[in-house]
């Protein structure tokens, strides 16, 4: 345990650090602290996984929190794992990302500070067990990704993105406090061992505290319809931090919403359905809205949503195994669950890295100004596309993995009896189908409009080259690992099992959970050799044909082909969104050609968020014109300022005679 507080510890000192040294070296210390912090991190955390073992907790004493704990038990470290793979690969990352900042004599002290704070206060999230703690550093986490969020708080859309952040942060907070209060309450104590206690014996506490917590945690993670922040704070963010956040810090609600399941049981029915439902509708909502967007950043955001909701299936799933007795189901949803937390993290950490190379390098995260990116930045392109191979969730990549176990837990679930469960499970596995085909539609549409074709402005003319190897090498990492799991999952689920221990007895196991997993394996192998066939009669075909000659990409057969007859984005999902017009806000910019021979016609699609819309937007213009009202109040004058204290205080003390005995 000493190892992991020795890791938050040369973070914040790494934090201090970075205000005093100079802006040429910030980076480059940054980058050497947070790998020794994930090093001392990454080796007690691969300990406590394989032996299944919890290190021995930390304990000190504070007359304001109490006995706060730290702990390190099979959950926190797969947690911990990741914090530690992404953050440092991150950090490397944003030495490049960086210096056209730095050129321009932009300072970075500031942005460096704030991110090791947010590592170590992701850190602390996942060892502490005392409850007011846990909320202290749950406040610092928010805060420290607020003012990343904020490094670019020149642009208007930036501040509002961070605004809006913030706001939904602090709502997350207010329901966890409430949970807590209610939880310390009851238990006489902060300890989260104390609450399990109290939790274990009453079922009617238990499902408060857990619609508490999955409301305040869902928020973090941006389950639907808690999910408005995200699209707008991760294209907001620079590159590293965007994927710092969607691969790591928006798990932290999942770990939130995992701890509080384990500390409650057996959960009932009615929580087990209504969190299958949010999932599903997180599914699907995520991924209809990423099928939409423009900007590249913005549909991986909206991506992120899709995968959450897929996460919470798993959870689900796990919690119906749970309550129906069925400890098959159980491990298959939550070990799919977990497995897809980890593989999540990395493709989508690939996928936000990659669109931060495109961006820094055309300055632009609108696709519709890109196309034939791939021919300038073959190793980006190409990471790209593997990323989206993983992230539709097809072999041999990681996802196909973690969604196989999922599908198996909701198939095995299925019961020749209960007619409610058999319709929900039916429903699920039809969402989850149905997001997948949606997913290959959003990412074929990513690539093709962004590296394939051909140019259709300068700001791809004007790319000489790739991006260089230090950013190349975190993306590369992440790519392989991501191969790996997809080609030897056996590897990878054994680890996730140890979690899955402390919602079931996994020993109660038959041989068909094994079964499944032997499926996975053999299915991945058989894709990868198919895949190397493939490869093997490109490669010779290009041998056989070296006397070629150069055609235009898509040429279709026209004499003078341009770039305007490539598919654009939006008419590339046109078809699509047209079938599903009620679930969308269609705003359309078009000019329409006047002339005979019109020098200038465009027609643009943009689809808005229904519930930014038609419930948040309505509500943000109802607080306006409520609190404009009292503008007048705020006029700048002292004395009336004075009057309305000295107003406050006579009214505070005629209601303490009348009201106070």
């Amino acid at each position: 345990m000493e190892y992991i507080i020795l890791s938050i510890a040369l973070l914040f000192l790494c934090a201090i650090l970075n205000l005093f040294i100079n802006e040429n070296w910030k980076l480059k210390v940054s980058t050497f602290f947070v790998f020794v912090s994930s090093l001392f991190a990454l080796v007690p955390s691969l300990k406590v996984l394989i032996f299944g073992t919890t290190l021995t907790p930390l304990m000190f004493n504070s007359p304001l929190f109490g006995t706060i704990t730290f702990s390190m038990d099979v959950l926190s470290a797969l947690f911990i794992l990741i914090i530690s793979i992404l953050s440092s690969l991150a950090v490397l990352y944003s030495n490049e990302y960086l210096e056209p900042y730095l050129s321009k004599n932009r300072g970075i002290a500031f942005h460096c500070f704030f991110l090791m704070l947010l590592i170590a206060a992701m850190y602390g999230v996942v060892i502490a067990r005392n409850g007011l703690f846990f909320l202290v550093i749950w406040e610092i986490m928010s805060l420290s990704s607020f003012f990343l969020v904020l490094f670019e708080g020149e642009k208007k859309e930036t501040r509002k993105a961070g605004i809006k952040y913030l706001i939904y942060m602090h709502l997350s907070v207010i329901f966890l406090m409430t949970m807590f209060a209610i939880l310390t309450n009851v238990a006489g104590s902060f300890d989260f061992s104390k609450y399990a206690d109290v939790l274990i014996k009453n079922s009617q506490l238990a499902n408060l505290v857990f619609i508490l917590g999955f409301i305040g945690f869902g928020i973090k993670a941006g389950f639907v319809p808690f999910h408005n922040w995200l699209p707008e704070a991760h294209p907001a963010a620079p590159s590293h931090v965007s994927g710092m956040m969607s691969a790591v810090m928006i798990k932290t609600g999942i770990y939130g919403i995992l701890r509080v399941l384990s500390m409650i049981g057996v959960p009932g029915k009615t929580l087990s359905y209504l969190v299958l439902a949010i999932a599903v509708i997180t599914v699907l909502y995520g991924v209809l809205y990423a099928i939409t967007q423009h900007d590249i950043k913005k549909l991986l955001a909206y991506s992120s949503i899709e995968n959450i909701g897929i996460i919470g299936l798993g959870i689900g799933v796990g919690m119906l195994g749970m309550t129906y007795g069925n400890t098959l189901v159980s491990v298959l949803g939550f070990s799919g669950a977990l497995l897809h937390v980890l593989n999540h993290s990395l493709f989508k950490g690939l996928m936000f890295l990659t669109a931060g190379s495109v961006y820094l390098k055309t300055h632009t995260r609108n696709i519709e100004f890109l196309g034939g990116l791939i021919k300038k930045m073959p190793y980006t392109g190409m990471m790209f596309i593997l990323g989206s191979v993983a992230i539709s969730g097809l072999p041999p990549f990681n996802g196909f993995i973690s969604e196989i176990l999922i599908y198996a837990g909701m198939l095995l679930g299925i019961p020749a009896s209960e007619i409610s469960l058999f319709i929900v499970l039916i429903i699920s596995i039809a969402a989850l189908a149905l997001a997948g085909t949606m997913a290959m539609l959003c990412f074929s549409k990513a690539t093709g409009i962004t590296f394939l074709g051909e140019s259709r402005t300068e700001r791809v003319n004007n790319v000489i080259s790739d991006v260089g190897i230090t950013m190349l090498l975190p993306i590369g990492i992440l790519a392989f690992c991501s191969l790996m799991i997809g080609l030897f999952p056996q590897y990878i689920i054994k680890l996730v099992l140890v979690p899955t221990m402390m919602f079931i007895d996994v020993e109660m196991m038959n041989d068909m959970f094994y079964s499944v997993v032997s499926l996975t394996q053999h299915l991945s192998w058989c894709f990868f050799i198919f895949l190397l066939i493939l490869i093997l009669v490109i490669a010779l075909r290009l041998v056989i044909n070296r006397k070629s000659k150069e055609y235009v990409t898509w040429g279709c057969g026209y004499d003078r082909p341009n770039a305007h007859m490539q598919y654009t984005p939006s008419s590339f999902d046109n078809l699509f969104v047209s079938t599903l017009k009620p679930l969308f806000k269609r705003v359309s910019h078009i000019k329409k050609p006047k002339d005979l021979f019109p020098k200038d016609a465009y027609f643009e699609l943009e689809i808005e968020d229904i519930e930014e819309a038609y419930i948040v937007e309505p509500i943000i213009k109802l607080d306006e014109k409520i609190l404009s009202k009292f503008e007048r109040i705020q006029n700048g004058n002292m004395q009336q300022y004075i009057l309305f204290g000295l107003i406050f205080l006579v009214v505070a003390i005629v209601g303490l005679i009348l009201f106070g005995g």
